[in-house]
């Protein structure tokens, strides 16, 4: 695996949708996704310096699939036990003619949901041969060194080799297998894309649009799995309201404060008809019950006018049907809102014992904006201060340290 690079200036969304297809023709080609990643990763480190120097290409996935088979066959002809490979090479330009079989990057996407591999590293390896992350961002978002994420990574890579694939099988049928970890990778990549964990960007757009696209790409797989529906669904009515999420500094702004008319309409339409049609077989899951959540938000025209009654509601069946600290403390804010900030604050008192939870920012940031609306305002900024300083993301501990200062410039109070 390369080690750190500065390739993250020259990737933008069209280079990033080229990846997984490089990465899927060499698999295709040659069979070991390790050495395949490894050599679409030397050359993305290679374009870094070609392409400042002479320029970006005009088809920047034609110019690293022909670096990338390079120093592919480079690393073979190193190695005299796979000479044999190379009689193999041939044009990789031309796309083979497979019916039946899925998109190469969504193929790529279920080679990487192998069944021979624990959620954990499904994820992270997703994230790196198909989201095109680097090591140290997808270290970040799991909480842990580089160089532990690099082995996860690498581990990964090698089990799947080592169990055996057949890309080029992965047709409707076959994603049966894989579709619950593929839901569960998606939703992580948009997640980590729309809301960053760790780093200073408030948005990963390009993150965002990948996971956006192939979970589009599932449901057309899938059109009558109606927790892809539902997945879809969600993705969309949340990457909705990107506009309005942060202001002119790149601070994020509250759900409640946000400008609802720069909520995308079009990804708000789909979004809802599509949330729709994934309940409407009464089909009851955790992906269907979120859907629903965000449909609630996006039907309201303000802040005010949210039915949180209905929020709870679906909120205390998300909590019976995925049991967690996320399900939970979104429940406790949204009894904040509809039944008062100390109801909310209640709740919270019951999470605290919960070490999931112990030592983040999200229990303390709600409970910040609880104990403001209670009036509380000295213990409202000392829950804001807290909360900075556990947060990993650089916007998001700006504008909790934000909070603080305004409460204190309006108490007249000192730090």
């Amino acid at each position: 695996m390369p080690g750190t690079d500065n390739r993250g200036s020259m990737i933008d969304a069209t280079v990033r949708a080229a990846i997984p297809v490089v990465v899927a023709a060499l698999v295709r080609r040659y069979g070991s996704l390790a050495d395949c990643e490894d050599a679409v990763q030397e050359a993305l480190i290679e374009a870094a310096t070609a392409w400042t120097e002479g320029g970006r290409p005009d088809d920047p996935r034609a110019w690293l699939l022909t670096v990338a088979r390079r120093r592919y066959i480079d690393a073979v002809r190193s190695d005299a036990a796979r000479r044999a490979r190379e009689d193999r090479d041939a044009a990789l330009g031309v796309r083979d003619a497979r019916a039946g079989v899925l998109d190469d990057s969504l193929a790529l996407l279920a080679l990487c949901c192998h069944p021979a591999l624990e959620p954990t590293s499904q994820v992270a390896l997703t994230l790196r041969v198909v989201g095109g992350l680097t090591t140290a961002q997808i270290a970040a978002a799991f909480y842990a060194t580089e160089s532990a994420m690099t082995r996860r990574i690498t581990r990964a890579k090698r089990t799947i080799d080592e169990a055996g694939r057949a890309f080029g099988a992965f047709d409707d049928a076959a994603l049966d297998e894989h579709v619950d970890a593929v839901r569960a990778v998606l939703y992580v990549m948009f997640t980590e894309g729309h809301a960053p964990a760790a780093g200073e960007l408030p948005v990963h757009a390009e993150l965002v649009a990948e996971a956006i696209r192939l979970a589009r790409l599932l449901r057309e797989a899938r059109p009558r799995d109606t927790e892809t529906t539902a997945l879809l669904a969600l993705l969309l009515l949340t990457d909705a309201r990107t506009p309005a999420r942060t202001d002119a500094d790149g601070l994020p702004i509250p759900l409640a404060e946000q400008d609802r008319t720069a909520w995308r309409a079009d990804e708000l339409a789909e979004g809802r008809r599509l949330a729709a049609a994934a309940l409407a077989d009464g089909a009851v899951t955790p992906l269907h019950v979120q859907a629903a959540l965000a449909a609630v938000h996006a039907a309201a025209e303000t802040a005010a006018a949210t039915d949180w009654a209905q929020i709870v509601g679906l909120y205390d069946v998300l909590v019976r049907l995925q049991p967690g600290p996320a399900a939970s403390l979104g429940r406790a804010a949204a009894i904040g809102m509809a039944r008062g900030p100390l109801a909310g604050l209640a709740e919270l008192a019951e999470l605290e014992r919960d070490d999931r939870l112990a030592g983040g920012h999200r229990l303390p940031s709600v409970r910040a904006g609880l104990l403001e609306r209670a009036g509380a305002l000295p213990e409202a900024r000392a829950a804001y201060l807290l909360a900075a300083s556990r947060a990993a993301n650089t916007a998001e501990r700006r504008w909790l340290a934000s909070q603080a200062d305004r409460i204190t410039a309006e108490q007249g109070a000192t730090p």
